[in-house]
């Protein structure tokens, strides 16, 4: 997929970085995108950032395994009194 740069400012940035870090033009922007995203991220509520680790998690295949008292110390390695 294509993605053109119009802006003088943005061009001139992603090929100062690409020179910095001597990457490709492609590389600088992907990774200037993705450490903005990971910024913006931080960002978010509390709960915006719980309903997508929710989703994940729901999302993700079931392990199999019954939670209970006794696989839970196991697992946790904690001890019970």
């Amino acid at each position: 997929m294509a993605l053109r740069i119009k802006g003088a400012k943005a061009e001139e940035a992603i090929r100062k970085l690409a020179r910095l870090r001597r990457v490709s033009l492609t590389e600088a922007a992907g990774a200037a995108a993705e450490e903005a995203l990971k910024r913006d991220r931080n960002l978010l509520s509390v709960e915006e950032r719980l309903a997508d680790i929710h989703a994940a998690i729901r999302a993700a295949p079931d392990a199999g395994v019954k939670l209970d008292k006794k696989n839970s110390t196991t697992i946790s390695g904690a001890k019970t009194t």
